[in-house]
Order: C-alpha cells, then structure tokens, then sequence
C-alpha cells in the first residue's frame, strides 16, 4: 500500500522469527499486550474494529482493520474522526527463522508543526514497539519500553 501522502513515518527492524509467529504477535493482543498496549477486546480480523488500551496512561484507542494478507500485510486505520491515520505493518520472511518487518504510518493531517510532531512522535513509537517485540519474541523478555516512555513525574 502506498503512503497517502508525503507525510509518514517509518521503522524497520529484523526479528529472528518465523515470519507467522512475528504476524501473529501483531494480530493477537495476547501477544502483543506484552510489548505494546496492555489489552485488546479482540484479534484483528479484516473489515472488523477492535479496542486497544494502554492502562497505564487511561488510554484506548478503536483500530478499524483494512487488511490481513497473512504472514505478509496489516493496515489499519486509528485515530480520532477526521485526524485517522493509516498504519501499515509489511512482513518479510528472509528465511524460515528470520522476519523483517516495516511499519509505515501515513495520512498525517494539519499544519507543519503538527505533522512533524506526529511523523517525529509516531517514529519513536514505532521503533520502541518493534525493539520490544524482537526483545520478547527473541528472548521472552519484556522491556516495558511503552510504559517507560512517559515515565511518572514528567511532563
């Protein structure tokens, strides 16, 4: 899927899994809850929504599903009426232990500082999300990089 628009962000990292174990961790939030957001109300199943919540920070979030092309393509879209955003996950099995996977979020909208508040925010989030993935499906260790990025007591 192409980018909307100029305005994205990306991070891309190898994951030395079979490529259906490191889709699978992005589809199921029983997986995905130990590297990323704390609960999901359902797997992602194309054409469907789910609820993703970050506990920590009283947060949830609808995730409208586009497409689940498996082992291979998510694309969501999330966010607020009229300020939703597409993300797109690509996988690439470079052989049967070993994924590298994209993730490029695109359809930015507003002014230039808000668009780069948002490519520059999403970018980091993105990465912390794969680096806690690859830690927790290479080694089963959680990082909590998601809740250590707002740590308490700073604004």
């Amino acid at each position: 899927m192409a980018t909307v628009n100029n305005n994205f962000a990306k991070a891309e990292m190898l994951i030395r899994k079979p490529v259906s174990e490191v889709f699978e961790a992005f589809v199921n939030p029983e997986i995905t809850s130990k590297f990323w957001f704390t609960k999901g109300s359902d797997k992602l199943e194309e054409g469907k929504s789910t609820v993703w919540t970050w506990e920590m920070y009283g947060f949830s979030l609808n995730v409208l599903t586009k497409v689940i092309d498996e082992n291979k393509r998510i694309v969501i879209e999330w966010g607020n009426s009229g300020e939703a955003t597409i993300i797109e996950w690509v996988f690439n099995s470079l052989d049967e232990k070993e994924t590298f996977v994209s993730i490029t979020n695109s359809n930015f909208k507003g002014d230039t500082d808000k668009i780069l508040s948002e490519v520059r925010n999403s970018t980091e989030g993105f990465t912390l999300v794969l680096a806690g993935a690859k830690a927790f499906l290479e080694h089963q260790i959680q990082l909590n990089l998601v809740l250590d990025r707002f740590p308490k007591g700073l604004s």
